[in-house]
């Protein structure tokens, strides 16, 4: 019976002293877990990235050439680059005499020339030989000329004249949030005196040319 209280008294020991023992280890385990001070931390330089600027494209049109659109570009000490488009323009209404024998359109344009009338012969083309009268924008214009011709008797009619035009884009490279204030540029420089102004996202200008 005496053993077993011993037993007993000395198992209580053992709980109780446990806690004890088990918290300083414990307490160390978690000690090393501590992070590190902020000047120890390293950052790859590789792996920041600071991402590129969209480059914007500011184009305007349209110049008769390409000296003059580049012309612009070097006053507003910008990169840039010339498009070249061939854009179709509206067409015009020519009164003019059918094509006939050369000989024949020939001696007539002589007649009409000693009348004082304004006039050429085609040279080339689907109406060559024929006796121009004039071209015009306007067709009332034109139909106005027509029906003065018909009175003194001359066989004329009106055609259709289609046309096209080659005519020079200047494209400047733009940083972003500065669009508008190039376009005032632009509006300062040329006076506002262009068909169009047109900006749209772009990866750059395409073969860029520099001021010299």
């Amino acid at each position: 019976m005496k053993w077993a209280t011993l037993v007993l008294i000395l198992l209580n020991l053992v709980v109780w002293s446990a806690p004890g023992w088990l918290e300083p280890a414990a307490f160390k385990s978690s000690a090393t877990g501590m992070l590190p001070r902020v000047s120890s931390l390293k950052v790859d330089p590789v792996s920041v990235v600071s991402p590129e600027p969209e480059i914007q494209c500011l184009r305007i049109g349209w110049f008769d050439s390409r000296e003059e659109a580049a012309s612009l570009a070097q006053q507003l000490n910008q990169e840039f680059s010339v498009q070249e488009v061939e854009r179709e323009l509206s067409s015009l209404n020519w009164v003019m005499i059918p094509p006939q024998p050369r000989d024949v359109a020939l001696a007539q344009f002589r007649e009409l020339y000693t009348q004082g009338v304004e006039s050429y012969v085609v040279s080339e083309g689907e109406y060559r030989n024929a006796i121009s009268l004039g071209l015009f924008e306007s067709r009332a214009a034109a139909e106005s000329v027509l029906e003065e011709k018909m009175r003194q008797n001359l066989n004329v009619v009106l055609v259709n004249f289609p046309r096209n035009r080659i005519g020079y884009a200047l494209v400047l490279g733009v940083e972003p949030h500065r669009e508008t204030e190039m376009v005032q540029a632009v509006e300062a420089e040329s006076h506002g005196r262009f068909d169009f102004v047109e900006i749209s996202a772009c990866e750059g200008v395409a073969s860029p040319e520099k001021n010299p």
